[in-house]
């Protein structure tokens, strides 16, 4: 599935022409004037008819209305099936008449990152919303603010001994040191409270913490917990379980989305623009940029109705037939026997033809300009941190070894789907 960019002619003499080849979708559009030299009027609307009838057609009852009929000679626009993919469209097109100043247009902020500092002698972690590219491996976000950063970093360094001050240090024994090191909250490189080798092993243990956002020291907490409650010392796991309880308090800053930069990869699926019975729009943000839609088609899957209060067998969104829920006899195990192979049979294909979709988005990767990296970054943090009763659409991220989850992936596929099958209902 591909939505093209569409151009329609306007003759402010006779707009109604023009205005009824427009569909009531949502939209991305730009208004051109008669000069090329004239900057476009850029815009997302629900209804776009709705949205150009107001702008190029003059009302008597409402004279202060911005009119640009007069101004007007070109309609371009593209047809969205979500307010993200609009957000996504009208990006690409201020991105093509303004540059760089499309993100002021579009008043995206950069968003927030931790940046653990490893080519400093003595690392330290800052928060930053300009984040390296070639440090990608040790910017870790995004974060839903600056805030919400700072946050993660301050409880995650009382996890650990690594410096907080900012000073670019040489160590000498006469240094007076500070109220950290006074706290025994820092190992104290200034005045040489530790070796060089002790500071890099801390500050080694601070990034395979953000790496992992906090799963490598609670694999062994957990481990050293357990060990000690089998050897019934209790009162070394009750302290072991205290730190656990800690480290997974501030693990639980860092959501999901929070990762390395070099390693961010995610994939968003989205109602689509044209099809809504038949496609899901399927988006990936791998290397610092969205690319997509492309059009995983439902057709053959089994969409899962939570309405119905139907059995878990009716709930499998890939049988391709339903299997009822009757007593058991030789023609239920007929009926069930051929809803099994079919199901057999469906998975495999459903499987196959998503992995195609996704090797479709990963082919011909081109790296993003600095203003695009920015931009689908903080189109990615604007998206995924609103709250989920008013965030449309929903996300997959790769497993621990990098590979796509494929069957979790269905499922979301099928949920989205059936969001997007009863709203076109209800319309």
């Amino acid at each position: 599935m591909s939505v093209e960019l569409q151009s329609v002619p306007f003759d402010p003499a006779d707009a109604k022409a023009a205005l009824s080849q427009l569909p009531t979708d949502p939209a991305v559009f730009a208004l051109y004037g008669a000069e090329a030299k004239d900057e476009p009027y850029i815009g997302r609307t629900p209804n776009l008819r709705g949205r150009l009838e107001r702008l190029l057609q003059p009302s008597a009852k409402h004279p202060r209305r911005l009119q640009l009929a007069g101004r007007v000679r070109r309609i371009v626009f593209r047809r969205t099936g979500s307010d993200f993919e609009s957000l996504l469209a009208q990006f690409s097109l201020l991105e093509e008449v303004y540059g760089a100043k499309a993100l002021e247009r579009m008043h995206l902020r950069a968003p927030a990152f931790v940046r653990y500092l490893g080519g400093n002698p003595y690392p330290r972690i800052v928060v930053t919303n300009k984040p390296s590219q070639r440090e990608a491996d040790w910017v870790y976000g995004p974060f839903a603010s600056r805030a919400a950063a700072e946050r993660f970093s301050e409880e995650a360094l009382k996890l650990f001994l690594l410096r907080r001050c900012t000073d670019d240090l040489n160590p000498d024994p006469s240094h007076p040191g500070c109220v950290y090191s006074e706290m025994k909250m820092c190992l104290a490189p200034c005045y040489k409270g530790c070796s060089d080798e002790r500071y890099a092993e801390e500050a080694a243990a601070v990034q395979s913490f953000l790496a992992t956002r906090g799963d490598n020291k609670l694999v062994v907490l957990r481990s050293e917990r357990d060990a000690a409650s089998a050897n019934l010392a209790f009162e070394d796991a009750a302290a072991l379980h205290a730190q656990v309880q800690k480290v997974e308090a501030v693990q639980a800053l860092a959501p999901e989305l929070v990762q390395p930069l070099s390693k961010l990869r995610a994939v968003i699926l989205q109602p689509p623009a044209v099809g809504p019975e038949t496609e899901v729009s399927v988006f990936l943000f791998a290397h610092g940029k969205f690319r997509g839609p492309v059009g995983f088609s439902t057709v053959g899957m089994r969409i899962q109705n939570e309405q119905s209060g139907s059995s878990s067998l009716f709930a499998q969104p890939m049988a391709l037939e339903p299997v009822p829920e009757l007593p058991e006899s030789p023609v239920t195990e007929t009926a069930a026997s051929s809803g099994d192979k079919a199901a057999k049979v469906a998975r495999p294909m459903l499987e196959a033809r998503m992995e195609a979709v996704l090797a479709e988005l990963e082919k011909d990767a081109v790296p993003p300009s600095a203003t695009v990296r920015q931009a689908h970054l903080a189109l990615l943090k604007r998206w995924y941190y609103r709250p989920e009763v008013k965030r449309e659409g929903e996300v997959c991220f790769p497993n621990d070894d990098g590979q796509w989850p494929i069957k979790s992936m269905l499922r979301s596929v099928g949920r989205v789907a059936a969001k997007s099958l009863a709203h076109a209902i209800r319309t």
